[in-house]
């Protein structure tokens, strides 16, 4: 537990605040981690776009770039706007959806939840985080864990509010993936630049 907590100072010292945690102490320091981090230069154009993509798969819990570069492929295939397509796809991760309907309370959390079989979608044990929820889909816990503590902590949670494309019934543990947001709708904690990914890979 040590080594993630760790882990997500140092990325907030890095990105900035991402997920939310305005009080953070490490995210106040307008200089990145290390020794050497009030030297910073500026960016060329490769380093910005880079850090856009770095930026963007921390947030939704360090995609592996194998499965990072798949999402792009598929929304430069799909038609309209490539950086909105691409946030459609990682909203539509299953751990996403399980972290912003506040099952959990991290995006960490939530791959480790689906991963151990603890939710269920349209009624199917689903236990694979990057699984693609459709608009529709209905997302659940499944019964045993429903009495887990850290569940019960974070749907009782005041720090963080349902996004307009997910409908959560907290009685029932229950959330259903309304529509694919658009970039506008999702409601990220600092500035994410999708365009900028889409132009890294395009290089």
């Amino acid at each position: 537990m040590k080594s993630i907590i760790s882990a997500k100072k140092k990325k907030e010292r890095q990105y900035g605040v991402i997920w939310g945690a305005p009080n953070s102490s490490v995210a106040k320091r307008e200089y990145a981690p290390g020794q050497h981090g009030q030297r910073r230069k500026k960016p060329t154009d490769y380093g910005t776009q880079l850090y856009a993509k770095q930026k963007l798969k921390t947030y939704y819990g360090n995609v592996s770039e194998k499965q990072f570069h798949k999402y792009y492929v598929e929304a430069i295939r799909r038609s309209g706007d490539a950086a909105e397509n691409l946030i459609g796809i990682l909203e539509s991760r299953l751990d996403n959806l399980v972290y912003k309907a506040k099952f959990v309370p991290t995006i960490f959390a939530a791959r480790q939840f689906v991963n151990h079989g603890h939710v269920t979608v349209n009624g199917k044990k689903v236990n694979i985080p990057s699984y693609m929820v459709k608009a529709g889909d209905v997302i659940e816990v499944t019964s045993k864990a429903k009495q887990m503590p850290i569940v019960i902590a974070a749907m009782e949670s005041s720090s963080r509010d349902f996004p307009g494309y997910l409908e959560v019934d907290s009685k029932k543990f229950s959330a259903k993936y309304s529509f694919v947001p658009k970039f506008e709708d999702v409601p990220y904690a600092s500035l994410m630049e999708p365009n900028l990914v889409i132009e890294f890979y395009s290089r």
